[in-house]
């Protein structure tokens, strides 16, 4: 789980600004078990950049389209939805400090009824390392903990 901000950290607001490599999107399960999410996997290609003008932009890509990545209906909870093993938005965000998080509303999506979306992240930073927690549903509707691993690359 991504601990609120401490003393010995700094603040969200500091570190989160850059761009990032997605590493792993993992889902999780209640009992532990993991819970790949079809539309998009455990690994899909994916950029992330947050700008310090309070913007941001997010992109994600199936790793291999070469199958049909089957589109969700809806989407879990604080999460959007990709259509056709691709998913991209972009708006303005918000930190709370204090609490870890990050509130993104979205100006455009991929996904129509995603535009005006409000979706608040969990998120910590260490070094080149951002981790994003967030409790969503997979397509089946089971409850999932999925942890996004990022790398800084700009």
């Amino acid at each position: 789980m991504v601990e609120p901000q401490t003393a010995n950290r700094r603040p969200l607001s500091e570190t989160l600004p850059g761009t990032w490599r997605l590493d792993s999107r993992i889902d999780v399960d209640a009992s532990g078990a993991r819970r790949p999410e079809p539309s998009l996997g455990e690994d899909p290609v994916a950029l992330l950049i947050y700008d310090r003008a309070g913007h941001f932009a997010a992109q994600f890509m199936k790793r291999d389209r070469s199958v049909l990545a089957p589109d969700a209906a809806t989407s879990g909870p604080n999460n959007s939805r990709a259509i056709g093993g691709y998913d991209a938005y972009f708006g303005a965000y918000s930190i709370d400090d204090a609490a870890g998080t990050v509130t993104q509303t979205l100006s455009a999506a991929l996904s129509a009824e995603h535009v005006g979306a409000t979706l608040t992240r969990a998120m910590t930073v260490e070094g080149d390392r951002l981790v994003i927690e967030i409790d969503t549903a997979h397509a089946d509707g089971t409850p999932v903990r999925r942890t996004l691993s990022w790398t800084r690359v700009g």
